[in-house]
């Protein structure tokens, strides 16, 4: 009973330690000497919950730092690769976050960020000579991830500069085409697109391109149009991909700015990657000198060679949309309050941070792996297929968890949230749509080729 009278007494003491005008305050809304009647009837454990939970009031508690890369893979990164990555996370921060919401939502691309992209020299990071940094493909993946982590359109807008048109230059030009463009387009004095997709032929475009190039005296004629061509409208120069009428081989082509015959219309209207300019280009009679084919590039093999790199890296921006979606509502869950407590606290609202997190450092680690298979020289088709797939189908789920938690605030663009809700559904269909991707990884395990 003496115990029980000095944990009233300390508890009493604790009330008593309220100024006056917290306390006359207080006597307003409670009747005092109730409130002491009833903590005399409590036992032992319910007064060493009230001790604590008043004892406690009056501190901040301090929360856990917000880190999604639960698995601490970049323990794993060098001393510099890791300053690297930081550095792309720095700029990310400071130049693109405070004005991504604005571009994004007026459909514009904003130029002035090119000069200060180029100052960190990570345009065509794997590439060797002509300027090109000589990075590891894991870091290309890393700076994919972080560029999407703050915003997926400009993530999309340097893959298509250091992926696809660099890509396509560097493996499939010839060394005078390396030499004109690469270390340009590598600082971005010269921006770049790459002209595959077709208005009516998508997946199908191994064996169903309608672009066609016909050799004359004057070079290539190229007639056709190509859809969703990302940089288009801007582009100093655009890959353009056709079928030769002579002997039914792909092959690709460098079209130049103001190139007679070369057309392109600003596609508008998109409900994703709003700050990627794409473009509907036509080509009427639209001749290409010999020097302008890309030497290296004859069947569709060799443009699948490119398709396979970049779509590794897609699925590493997938990673990065995600992992922006799940620390952006995350954050939210902490600081946003309801029913007296921040709603992180809620056992439902924990539940699907952890699903998020879940899914989100599965294919942190599956990327990763997928990185060290292609500096290894050991990545195949199936396997950037399987991490596209799975990486697309995860990030749509973790950005719709986020949109869950943060209520009606998820549906505005001052939470970052809807944005990462929308462009996830254009990361799921590009660069090979689930189906495609899964006929790929499927024809690998079963020995059975699935497509018509």
């Amino acid at each position: 009973m003496s115990g029980t009278f000095s944990k009233i007494k300390q508890a009493y003491k604790l009330l008593t330690t309220i100024d006056f005008a917290q306390l006359s305050k207080l006597s307003e809304k409670v009747d005092l000497a109730k409130v002491m009647d009833n903590v005399s009837r409590l036992d032992d454990n319910q007064l060493n919950g009230l001790l604590k939970m008043l004892s406690s009031g009056g501190k901040k508690k301090e929360l856990p730092p917000l880190n999604a890369d639960f698995y601490e893979l970049d323990l794993r990164l060098s001393d510099e690769d890791r300053a690297l990555q930081l550095k792309v996370r720095e700029f990310m921060e400071k130049e693109i976050k405070p004005i991504v919401n604005n571009y994004w939502l007026h459909d514009e691309f904003p130029f002035d960020i090119i000069p200060k992209f180029a100052a960190l020299n990570i345009c065509g990071v794997t590439y060797q000579g002509y300027g090109c940094p000589g990075r590891s493909s894991l870091m290309e993946g890393i700076i994919a991830m972080e560029m999407a982590r703050v915003d997926a359109s400009i993530a999309t807008f340097f893959g298509v500069q250091s992926g696809l048109a660099m890509g396509s230059i560097y493996r499939c030009g010839s060394e005078e085409q390396k030499q004109e463009w690469l270390p340009a387009l590598q600082q971005l004095k010269v921006i770049g697109a790459f002209g595959l997709t077709e208005p009516e032929v998508g997946s199908a475009v191994a064996g169903g391109l309608t672009t066609t190039a016909k050799k004359t005296g004057a070079g290539w004629v190229l007639n056709g149009q190509k859809k969703w061509i990302g940089n288009a409208p801007f582009a100093d120069v655009t890959i353009i991909w056709a079928r030769d009428v002579d002997d039914n081989q792909v092959k690709g082509f460098l079209v130049r700015k103001g190139t007679s015959g070369f057309a392109v219309e600003k596609i508008k209207g998109k409900m994703a990657l709003r700050i990627v300019q794409n473009g509907l280009i036509t080509l009427t009679d639209c001749v290409v000198p010999e020097s302008d084919r890309l030497q290296q590039a004859n069947s569709f093999k060799d443009t699948a060679e490119i398709l396979r790199l970049t779509r590794a890296g897609v699925a590493w921006m997938a990673v990065g949309c995600a992992r922006g979606a799940y620390e952006s509502a995350l954050n939210y869950t902490r600081t946003r309050k309801q029913f007296g407590k921040p709603i992180a606290a809620f056992q439902l609202v924990q539940n699907h941070l952890v699903e998020m997190l879940s899914n989100l450092t599965a294919m942190q680690t599956l990327v990763f792996r997928l990185s060290e298979l292609q500096d290894g020289g050991l990545l195949k088709d199936e396997h950037a297929s399987l991490a596209k797939v799975f990486c697309s189908l995860r990030t749509r789920d973790i950005v719709s968890k986020a949109r869950e938690v943060m209520g009606g605030n998820g549906i505005l663009l001052d939470y970052d949230v809807a944005r990462f809700v929308a462009d996830a559904e254009a990361i799921y269909s590009y660069e090979g749509t689930k189906e495609i991707n899964s006929l790929i990884v499927g024809r690998a395990i079963t020995g059975f080729s699935a497509f018509v």
